[in-house]
């Protein structure tokens, strides 16, 4: 599938299954400390080092900007992302979540720093992502994006495979999750060649690994 033309396109086997299931059960673990610790108020529930549930975009479900082994996923797959996409590529950030049941991405677009995304399933039961491949289709108004509701393409990823798209250019979603727990990385990046790209390095950090309050 040409990238370029179609402004996404989908790699099999990105990495290798024994990597992928390594992952999972690494998050699924550091979830359950997370929760042990912030419900024996070893620490505080506002502590983001561990992660979060209070992400607005999907609520009550935990989720992690900037995990260490995210980072380094981040860094690992870059040179496959170049190669698909035929783009010298600066990282951003990466950002993990443990999908629930019942679970639902609205319809959005993403801003500058997700210029050119993976979503890479890392394992749990399989769950659709639906993107609109035109740009053209939704628009801002006041501020908010706003859909046009078209259908959109279904793409199933399975454990090590991964979704690349133009993430602040494609409207993409997910429809409610009948599964019990889906592990799926968000790894972000600009073109090099893209204004601004250079002084958005690391999502605007020193450096790869640390929080999101860490941003100039």
């Amino acid at each position: 599938m040409n990238f370029k033309r179609n402004k996404y396109t989908v790699i099999k086997k990105a990495i290798s299954k024994d990597l992928s299931q390594f992952l999972f059960n690494y998050f699924l673990i550091k979830r359950q400390v997370a929760k042990t610790l912030f419900e024996s108020k070893y620490i505080s529930p506002f502590e983001t080092m561990l992660g979060i549930w209070t992400d607005e975009q999907v609520p009550n479900t935990y989720s992690h900007y900037s995990d260490i082994a995210m980072e380094t996923l981040l860094l690992k797959v870059k040179s496959v992302m170049e190669k698909e996409t035929n783009l010298k590529l600066i990282e951003n950030y990466s950002y993990a979540r443990i999908y629930k049941k019942g679970d639902i991405l609205h319809r959005h677009k993403d801003r500058f720093s997700c210029e050119i995304s993976t979503t890479l399933n890392l394992g749990g039961d399989i769950w659709p992502i639906f993107l609109e491949p035109n740009p053209k289709n939704g628009k801002v108004i006041d501020g908010k994006y706003v859909s046009d509701n078209t259908k959109g393409i279904k793409v199933i990823l399975n454990p090590g495979d991964m979704l690349v798209y133009r993430g602040n250019e494609l409207e993409h979603w997910r429809e409610p999750f009948e599964g019990e727990d889906c592990v799926q990385v968000f790894l972000h990046y600009n073109n090099e060649k893209t204004e601004r790209a250079k002084e958005n390095i690391f999502d605007n950090r020193p450096h790869l690994g640390l929080p999101a309050w860490f941003k100039k």
